[in-house]
């Protein structure tokens, strides 16, 4: 037998719609989307805003925003496998692999064969793979200014330590 459930939407007052009234989504910036909103949620925010204006950044030098951190992470420490890009890169090694795959087909990186051990490849920057890093890091530092605008340079360092902390705290859970 089908119950009965009251219309507990009717307006008390007559001529009024029935329909609730929107609900009003919050830009950036504004209400938990703002400092009122949860750190986690404030960093997931900020982090897709960046990455979204990096992937637009990158676009016609058709480099996406993890092959950016791929590239990075293999300038400042060559030799890494491909574990060890996924780890620093926060992809997960499939990812990695499609973006190794493809960096290596446009020759940008270059696989050597680990000196000890033969199964573990190890990853380099070609010239051209530099070349293209150097474009990418010319617009990626101009974003970087933008983001740092307003913050003088004591700000500046007192976040990015306090975003390293976050990282090296949170590890440990």
């Amino acid at each position: 037998m089908l119950r009965k459930v009251p219309n507990i939407t009717r307006s008390k007052y007559r001529g009024e719609s029935a329909e609730p009234a929107p609900v009003q989504v919050p830009a950036p910036g504004e209400g938990k989307r703002g400092e009122q909103g949860y750190l986690g949620y404030l960093l997931r925010q900020a982090h897709a805003a960046v990455r979204l204006t990096m992937e637009r950044t990158l676009a016609d030098l058709g480099v996406t925003s993890p092959q950016f951190a791929v590239l990075t992470m293999l300038n400042a420490y060559p030799g890494l496998s491909g574990a060890d890009v996924a780890r620093l890169t926060f992809l997960t090694p499939q990812t990695v692999g499609v973006i190794i795959r493809n960096l290596e087909r446009d020759g940008a990186i270059l696989m050597t064969p680990h000196p000890v051990h033969g199964r573990i490849q190890q990853w380099t920057l070609t010239k051209r793979g530099t070349t293209l890093l150097k474009a990418c890091r010319e617009r990626v530092i101009a974003l970087e200014k933008r983001l740092a605008g307003g913050l003088d340079a004591k700000a500046e360092a007192s976040i990015r330590r306090w975003l390293a902390n976050v990282a090296a705290e949170l590890q440990e859970d």
